[in-house]
């Protein structure tokens, strides 16, 4: 019997949604979100809200899309941070208008949903392909940080399009050239704990904003 790693994390989070608490902060996407280790990181931090964590390995836009009444609707969060995309753009036929197309088909049924929810688009952290080993530089050739820039710039404007906030964490993760900080990746994609440290630092004063607004609503 084949195991699909996704339908599992997909279930498991079905099951778990039965404990969550409505109207708390949400973290959905793929694995840059599924592997920020947020819950440990914040746990000295004393927010007056519960954070969730609802991203999934490998996801694309359309398997989000696809699953938004698990890894969104069912917990029915009072604010949404989304970092969605990045596996798009790891083959040849990758299109940035297409990704845009999907991304607006995702918060338009959040919108729909969930009208009073606020959401945060998050950029997309870059890659660092000059530390990445041999089987990691098909992909990293196809998500290359032009590629990666360009979509920011399309997903800061889909922010705006949306009423949604837009923040770019990357500041302390990146390198004098523009790519992901090798001390912080696993393999020139992914980021070590220390480096989602500094995303999180960029983050809080949003977050705590956030929590605060909304534990007084």
């Amino acid at each position: 019997m084949a195991f699909d790693e996704k339908q599992i994390k997909l279930e498991n989070y079905r099951r778990l949604n039965r404990f969550a608490k409505k109207g708390q902060i949400l973290f959905a996407g793929s694995s840059l979100m599924e592997q920020f280790p947020v819950h440990e990181l914040l746990m000295d931090e004393g927010l007056p809200l519960t954070v969730y964590n609802r991203g999934i390995g490998g996801y694309t836009t359309p398997e989000l899309d696809a699953a938004l009444d698990t890894c969104v609707f069912a917990l029915e969060p009072a604010y949404i941070y989304i970092n969605i995309g990045t596996n798009d753009m790891n083959t040849e036929s990758y299109a940035l208008d297409g990704l845009i197309e999907r991304y607006a088909g995702i918060l338009s049924k959040i919108r729909a949903r969930l009208p009073e929810t606020g959401l945060c688009l998050l950029a997309y952290y870059p890659i660092n392909d000059s530390v990445a080993p041999e089987e990691m530089r098909p992909v990293l050739a196809q998500r290359t940080n032009a590629r990666i820039a360009h979509a920011n710039e399309a997903v800061k404007a889909l922010a705006t399009r949306f009423g949604a906030d837009w923040l770019d964490l990357n500041a302390g993760i990146t390198d004098d050239e523009g790519r992901l900080k090798a001390e912080y990746t696993i393999e020139g994609m992914h980021i070590y704990a220390d480096g989602y440290m500094q995303v999180l630092r960029a983050l809080m004063p949003h977050l705590k904003a956030v929590a605060e607004r909304l534990a007084k609503a």
